[in-house]
């Protein structure tokens, strides 16, 4: 049974090499050639009916390139036209009498913008002063001896002083302290209206502006509105673009009549305030001024009626 079992074991064997074999040697043989199907006519040129069915498919590409072409020109064209419409351009294409409004215009603005910085340093310059000087002279008992704390001539209130000084020294030997007081008064009176005059400079150029600017503007527009109906009259035309240039042109000189009038009126208005606290401030330094004139009268006073006194107890 074994040797039988051994047998056909090794004829299975062969088997399966003979089949092996047989499957790698029809592997390794080349199939023949594939007969030719197709003739050397059916290859040749197209027939008429099949190139116009080609023409268009061939000329889909150009048609595909050609919007984004016609889409650059376009942009382009906006782009002129954004550019032909800035305010340089439209100022530069004005006519001669807007053009004369806008500059006009302009040089207010910056007047009006100067004038600003200015007072601005000014004003806080003055008040600064005067208020440091105040506080120096709170503890004065005399005339002298508050122009010896103040020093310098800083502010409106060494004016003060030195006129309160000169009227006491002018009215040497006269009883009457009201007449005195009365005359420095009249001179302190002068020399704070002298004060407001120079510290309101440059505001009333700033009323004008702001009061102005709007109409001189509104006169440009009104002047470039009638050469755009004159152009429209005669171009025979009432197309929009035939007046729209004209009419931006106009509203641009009322543009720049606004932006010179706001900031001129705001800062008239701003000014105003700290004018009115400074002339406070100035008041205030009149009336110390007077009453250090009074103390000083009084003193002169006293010091005669005593000197009196002991002349009279002497004899």
């Amino acid at each position: 049974m074994f040797r039988m079992v051994l047998k056909l074991l090794a004829g299975a064997a062969i088997l399966v090499a003979a089949s092996a074999a047989v499957a790698q040697q029809r592997a390794t043989v080349p199939s023949p050639p594939a007969p030719a199907t197709i003739s050397q006519p059916a290859v040749a040129a197209p027939s008429p009916a099949v190139a116009p069915a080609q023409a268009p498919a061939a000329a889909a590409p150009d048609a595909a390139a050609r919007p984004p072409e016609r889409e650059g020109r376009l942009l382009k064209a906006a782009a002129v036209e954004l550019r032909e419409f800035s305010p340089w351009s439209m100022f530069l294409s004005a006519d001669v009498v807007v053009k004369a409004v806008m500059v006009g215009l302009a040089f207010a603005s910056l007047v009006t913008w100067t004038i600003f910085i200015a007072k601005m340093i000014e004003l806080s310059v003055v008040q600064r002063n005067l208020r440091a000087a105040l506080g120096k002279i709170a503890d004065a008992r005399s005339l002298a001896e508050a122009q010896f704390a103040l020093g310098s001539k800083g502010s409106v209130l060494f004016s003060l002083l030195a006129a309160a000084m000169r009227e006491a020294r002018m009215s040497a030997g006269i009883s009457s302290d009201t007449g005195i007081k009365e005359r420095a008064a009249s001179s302190f009176g002068e020399i704070v209206r002298a004060e407001a005059r120079r510290i309101r400079l440059g505001m009333g150029l700033l009323a004008t502006i702001g009061a102005t600017s709007p109409f001189v503007g509104l006169f440009g527009t009104v002047w470039g509105i009638m050469n755009s109906f004159i152009g429209i009259s005669k171009s025979q035309t009432t197309n929009l673009a035939v007046v729209a240039p004209g009419i931006a042109e106009a509203l641009l000189a009322t543009a720049i009549g606004l932006v010179a009038a706001i900031p001129a009126v705001i800062f008239y208005n701003h000014f105003a305030r700290l004018t009115k606290g400074y002339m406070e401030q100035v008041g205030r330094a009149s009336g110390a001024a007077g009453r250090l004139l009074s103390r000083d009268l009084d003193r002169t006073h006293v010091s005669s009626v005593g000197g009196s006194h002991s002349r009279a107890a002497a004899e």
